[in-house]
């Protein structure tokens, strides 16, 4: 098994948040859900190059509630530079930990070819892509009052329907290599009067890009409790012929490899058999169960 979905977070609010001792414990972790490779996949948000590159998107939206607090979040999350970031994944490798050095790449609107020019000058082996914002609506963070409200006043057909937009902007861009968390949408439990509409559209969107898709068991921890992709979707998702990687989307060290062998099995019912790896951005397939 591999897990294509780990953050790094601070040892604590002082010191910088990057540690080689973290990663090595990581490994640790993760081999003892049979998982034998991680990527490390800190959220591009997280860091002061790619904010500058982006500027301030949400004055774009400088009407919406969601505004000020996105603005907040951001400013607040954005503390460190990606040279130093890529410069300790690679130190692991160095040291011949099983890891591969990735970036967890959010989505920002009409944006992505800019991201995409910064992101092509570090080594990355993988990229995947999510989409956590909407407008300046982060329809994910459950327990911000103002963002849940949000789901109290609008329709959720249309919230899925952007959503869906967003994902094929994502994957028309070529920037990714791996779709995150694919219906990460439904976290609070909301759901339009079509899934499958959705599913259909999402899963034509990624199979139009070749991209691999996430089978995440995060989705178990959330309001929703349900991994991601659904079932239905990932029906789908199968019958387009895409690949797939597996992930704890992991924050902290006891999530690391979390329910591992609960994604194979929902993927091995589909008669999936193998998982893409990637180096350098280009993928392999390796057996999803090591022998």
């Amino acid at each position: 098994m591999i897990d294509y979905h780990l953050h790094l977070w601070p040892h604590s609010e002082s010191s910088v948040w990057f540690q080689l001792d973290q990663i090595a414990a990581y490994c640790d972790e993760a081999a003892r859900h049979g998982v034998t490779e991680l990527a490390i996949t800190e959220h591009a948000s997280r860091f002061t190059d790619v904010l500058a590159a982006v500027g301030p998107f949400w004055q774009r939206w400088g009407h919406e509630p969601t505004s000020p607090v996105l603005a907040e979040y951001l400013d607040f999350h954005a503390r460190n530079s990606l040279e130093q970031y890529v410069a300790l994944v690679q130190a692991a490798k160095d040291e011949g930990l099983p890891v591969k050095i990735g970036l967890e790449v959010d989505y920002y609107e009409g944006q992505m070819d800019v991201v995409s020019a910064l992101l092509a000058q570090y080594p990355f082996d993988v990229l995947i892509g999510s989409v956590h914002w909407l407008g300046t609506w982060q329809f994910d963070d459950t327990d911000n009052e103002v963002h849940m409200h949000q789901w109290t006043v609008r329709d959720w057909d249309q919230c899925w329907a952007d959503y869906a937009r967003a994902i094929d902007e994502l994957c028309a861009a070529n920037a990714v290599d791996v779709l995150a968390h694919p219906d990460l949408i439904k976290v609070a439990g909301h759901y339009p009067s079509r899934s499958s509409d959705y599913w259909d559209q999402m899963a034509e969107s990624a199979a139009r890009a070749g991209v691999s898709m996430e089978c995440s068991s995060a989705g178990w921890k959330k309001p929703v409790g349900e991994q991601y992709p659904a079932q239905g979707y990932l029906d789908r998702l199968v019958a387009q012929g895409l690949t797939f990687t597996t992930a704890s989307d992991a924050h902290h060290l006891e999530r690391v490899g979390e329910r591992a062998n609960d994604l194979a099995e929902l993927l091995e019912a589909r008669g999936v058999h193998e998982l893409a790896t990637y180096s350098a951005r280009a993928r392999q397939m390796t057996p999803l169960r090591a022998p």
